[in-house]
């Protein structure tokens, strides 16, 4: 390729808009274009870095006997409502009718369509199992688009599909697509990725792993022990809950027992932090209410946790198994609660659904409101004044709490997520029918698994991960050329001669890009920083004169001069 006819300007001044790394360099280095929020055009040299991404992922798919096929990127309403989804999820999916009227969507995970085409050829326990995948474009109307191709709204990506005829068979896969995504990762120069214990979200199922680039630029709260390999998604993550108030409920004797309970007046005091200064405590000893309206639920749910933790949603809304959402009396309209000062004691459990978080389990001497306005209760004995029938796990975890794993440190950390993986069970198969005959002749629902990486996202994750202040490091595997030639004075005759010479004989074996402009050396050595590649060979009048060429690897590990006619053996050891 000639630099002089690629598509694509290189831009000097980081655009306004971007305002992650990998959306500064996508767009200055000229890898795509926004065609509008969240959808982008993309250019020579992002296409060449996703084919290589993409072959990387084609040949570990298939080594763990993948079997490639292509769904519909349009997909009609009726499978989406068999399984349930096209009435579940929200505005996020591109519902559309066709000139017939039909209802129609564009598919933004392909479950049922994989679901529509098993069932047809999979009808006998003799074809499982057995895993087929595909990579496709998708559209989900995401209404949070940023950073580039990092969250976008038009996006391509590999997912895959196993079926299997026992829960016991899904996890020997499971934990083979575990195994393959950690060398498609390290294949394509991202081996720090980690994989982290996630929520199944809206693809259902109970076990789920997300790949994870820690940066700084994630959007995702990642906990990870400092001592041992615990790690999860903050969704779902979970800590040791301890006593943070200095005090020892083993230890305490009967303190905590002999402590009465007293109803003091707090006036207007209705937030953590106003109770903690006027009755001089700690958050720890605060026993929090959270009001929460439940989907298809006219009973406010009522939380209570340890004051200084939040409720996670996400583990609430596997507990209570729907959809919940913070309280709002404009809305939901005045239920009785009164906000401010809700209590444990005389709490309304006819009228409202009480949960106790675990972090509340024999803590005593807190502090809660008296289900009246301006007042409180002190001295509460949660194990004999309330005396929960059971406690939920519903805590976020925060930075510094105790693993569950191995008592150590737990740290919150930022990441990206590149991949995912699930155990699915038979949440689509039932609800679509699809069914095969055992060797005893009965009808069973095969078990799914799905796992999915997203290209573009891998892409701009690798330039988080490979840069410096001048752009992006690509690595070998998958940079769109491996070697750049900057011919340095074109109009001299001897470099010209000599540049084009190598150009030709260099692109019969190699992936090759040369720099043909008329164009200063500053702006040639820029542009070659902007695009990344691996090793640039400098060709200069100067070099000539001593009968070499100057190599120079893009990370600043090599620099070396070479002679001519040593060329080729030189770059036989280096590309």
């Amino acid at each position: 390729m000639l630099l002089s006819r690629l598509l694509g300007e290189r831009l000097k001044e980081k655009p306004g808009e971007a305002s992650i790394i990998s959306h500064v360099f996508l767009l200055r280095g000229g890898y795509v274009r926004q065609v509008a929020n969240g959808i982008y055009s993309m250019l020579m040299p992002a296409r060449r870095i996703s084919r290589k991404i993409e072959n990387i992922i084609r040949e570990e798919m298939d080594r763990i006997d993948g079997q490639e096929v292509l769904f519909p990127v349009v997909l009609p309403a009726e499978l989406w409502q068999e399984s349930g989804r096209f009435e579940s999820i929200g505005s996020e999916l591109m519902r559309m009718k066709d000139r017939s009227g039909r209802d129609m969507l564009l598919g933004m995970t392909h479950e049922e369509a994989a679901v529509h085409l098993a069932r047809s050829e999979a009808m006998t326990y003799a074809k499982y199992p057995f895993m087929i995948y595909q990579i496709q474009t998708k559209f989900r109307d995401e209404p949070r688009s940023r950073g580039g191709l990092i969250r976008v709204r038009e996006f391509t990506m590999k997912d895959a599909y196993s079926f299997h005829t026992s829960q016991e068979d899904l996890e020997l896969y499971y934990n083979k697509v575990f195994d393959s995504y950690h060398k498609i990762f390290e294949r394509a120069g991202l081996p720090q990725v980690v994989s982290v214990a996630s929520d199944t979200g809206m693809m259902g199922g109970n076990v789920a792993h997300e790949y994870m680039l820690l940066a700084e630029s994630g959007e995702d709260s990642i906990i990870v022990c400092d001592s041992c390999d615990y790690r999860a998604n903050m969704e779902v993550a979970a800590s040791k809950t301890v006593c943070r108030s200095g005090e020892d409920s083993q230890t305490a004797g009967d303190a905590g027992m002999d402590q009465q309970i007293e109803e003091v007046y707090t006036p207007d005091m209705k937030s953590i932090d106003d109770i903690c200064r006027f009755l001089k405590v700690e958050a720890a000893k605060l026993i929090k209410a959270t009001v929460f309206s439940v989907e298809n639920s006219k009973k406010p749910l009522i939380v209570f946790i340890r004051g200084d933790l939040q409720v996670n949603e996400a583990k609430l809304k596997r507990v209570v198994k729907a959809n919940v959402f913070p309280y709002d009396e404009r809305v939901d309209g005045n239920c009785g609660i009164c906000f401010g000062f809700i209590g444990t004691r005389g709490i309304d459990t006819k009228n409202n659904t009480i949960l106790f978080d675990e972090s509340l389990k024999g803590q005593f001497n807190m502090v809660t409101g008296a289900n009246k306005a301006d007042y409180h209760l002190i001295g509460i004995n949660v194990e004999r004044d309330i005396r929960p029938e059971s406690y939920v796990e519903v805590a976020k975890v925060n930075e510094g709490d105790t693993c569950i794993k191995c008592g150590g440190r737990l740290s919150v950390k930022r990441g990206i997520e590149v991949g995912n993986i699930f155990q699915l069970g038979t949440k689509y198969t039932e609800s679509m029918n699809m069914a095969y005959t055992d060797n005893d002749g009965r009808q069973r629902h095969p078990v799914m698994g799905c796992y999915g990486i997203g290209i573009g996202r891998l892409l701009a994750c690798i330039i988080e991960a490979h840069h410096d202040d001048c752009g992006p490091i690509w690595p070998k595997s998958i940079a769109p050329w491996q070697i750049h030639i900057c011919m340095i004075n074109k109009k001299n005759d001897d470099v010209r001669k000599t540049g084009f010479e190598m150009y030709d004989k260099l692109s019969r074996r190699y992936e090759v890009i040369m720099d043909d402009r008329d164009v200063q050396a500053g702006i040639q050595f820029a542009d070659a920083d902007l695009l990344g590649i691996p090793l640039r060979l400098i060709v200069s009048s100067r070099n000539l004169e001593q009968g070499e060429v100057e190599v120079v690897s893009r990370d600043k590990t090599l620099r070396e001069k070479v002679r001519l006619e040593e060329l080729e053996s030189f770059l036989e050891k280096v590309v």
